[in-house]
């Protein structure tokens, strides 16, 4: 742009066009379109080559979801150059349903935002998105992948791979189901996490691999988006990862090591004598505030900790989170609630009795740091002591950025403390001594 169309006359050219584009047909808008193929950068085309699977990682904001989605509608409506033919049985795998839906089909680059002569049609009872040419794409949750069973398809998008739950169970049989027609493929997106599964992928020969940063998709995000995130979180651990793409291992000076987690995993748990839910709640319920880190683990006869879930979220209030801390509690049958008192005292009491006033519940105390706090249950995990049941990608991102000075992001690792009280709770070594029941 040059200096003479820059200011507040530029800014009424842009309005005054955006205004005349709204007063046009939506036919003639699709029609004035150049197609994706056209305006898709480089890292957004599907890779030459006879892969069976097509692992993009990029970091957030960089276009990966509007690739995956561009990709599937050329595979159901068999647009060339991408598709040589329709592909009428497609397969959509998020972390939840709620994510397959709100992000693979209905979010801003969902497949149901993408230009058609006549948009798909979601049925949200029979958990399908039916395009107008009659192909279908059913959505799962990595949550339960026994759930593509019985199920077969020519393609498949799965979105995030690196945070499924059960990742190697819903990835195994999600290819066992990917067998129709002469080629099928798969399309894997997602923000790299050096979990097991992704690292296996990387070195397969069947599997293609793009790399895609923030940065390349700075057109298409908030002015000022990309300095502000430089300033804040360049250089670090958390904006190599979330902005450059990068698979980041670990911290070497980190208290949990990923390995040792990833030798514990496990799909399912024995049979356990006690479970708790354990939660660490934040200071205040912004969205920028901590999360509140909700956590709960069991032990089994042997002694061995199994942990078994991680509900953790950001911006909950206290009844919200209370709610969810109370539905995990009834969800695993559990036998307590574990609920660290140091930000609400007997606040923490109040609301978790106006949830559900029949839960045991026990306050603890935190009276160490953090560091001091977590020691003994790191040592746990380096005995073979504690075991993740399926992946958490969130809470294991935490423990392996965890060092003595904290979080490299400088954010309070609220998973982990939830973690660390479950543990104890169970049974482990006793870290904190000031223990009362409420």
């Amino acid at each position: 742009m040059s200096a003479a169309h820059e200011g507040p006359a530029d800014d009424a050219f842009w309005r005054d066009l955006e205004r005349r584009l709204a007063g046009l047909p939506p036919r003639v808008l699709r029609e004035a379109m150049p197609p994706w193929s056209a305006i898709a950068r480089r890292s957004q085309r599907p890779p030459p080559g006879p892969w069976r699977q097509w692992l993009l990682m990029g970091g957030r904001g960089s276009g990966k979801t509007r690739a995956g989605a561009e990709w599937i509608r050329a595979q159901a409506l068999g647009e060339r150059p991408f598709a040589s033919r329709p592909h009428g049985r497609i397969a959509l795998v998020a972390e939840t349903l709620g994510d397959a839906r709100e992000v693979m089909v209905e979010g801003e680059s969902g497949l149901r935002s993408l230009d058609y002569g006549e948009r798909p049609v979601f049925e949200a009872t029979r958990r399908r998105l039916v395009f107008a040419n009659g192909a279908i794409a059913q959505i799962f949750s990595s949550e339960d992948p026994d759930s593509l069973r019985g199920y077969q398809f020519d393609a498949a998008w799965g979105d995030e791979l690196a945070k499924w739950t059960h990742d190697e169970a819903t990835f195994d049989n999600l290819q066992l189901a990917l067998r129709l027609g002469e080629d099928p493929r798969m399309v894997l997106t997602t923000t790299p996490r050096p979990v097991p599964l992704v690292k296996r992928l990387l070195g397969e020969d069947g599997t293609a691999v793009t790399r895609m940063p923030t940065g390349d998709n700075r057109e298409n995000l908030a002015a000022g988006f990309l300095a502000a995130m430089e300033r804040r979180y360049g250089g670090s651990r958390l904006g190599r990862q979330e902005l450059d793409g990068e698979m980041v291992e670990g911290r070497e000076d980190a208290l949990f090591r990923r390995e040792r987690i990833d030798a514990g995993r496990l799909r399912a748990a024995p049979e356990l004598r006690r479970i708790v839910v354990a939660v660490d709640p934040p200071a205040s319920a912004t969205r920028r505030s901590d999360a509140c880190g909700i956590v709960a683990a069991g032990r089994a006869a042997d002694g061995i900790v199994y942990v078994l879930a991680d509900r953790s979220r950001r911006g909950l209030s206290p009844p919200q989170w209370a709610e969810r801390a109370v539905a995990l509690f009834r969800e695993l049958e559990a036998d307590r609630i574990v609920a660290e008192v140091n930000q609400g005292g007997d606040m923490v009491e109040a609301v978790i009795r106006a949830v559900a006033p029949g839960v045991p519940v026990s306050g603890v105390r935190a009276t160490r740091g953090k560091w001091l706090r977590a020691e003994p249950v790191a040592a746990l995990y380096e005995q073979g002591l504690v075991r993740h049941v399926g992946g958490f990608p969130e809470l294991e991102d935490e423990m392996a950025d965890f060092g003595p000075d904290g979080l490299s992001n400088g954010r309070s690792p609220d998973r982990l403390d939830a973690l660390v009280w479950a543990v104890t709770a169970l049974g482990g070594p006793v870290i904190e001594p000031r223990v009362r029941t409420i």
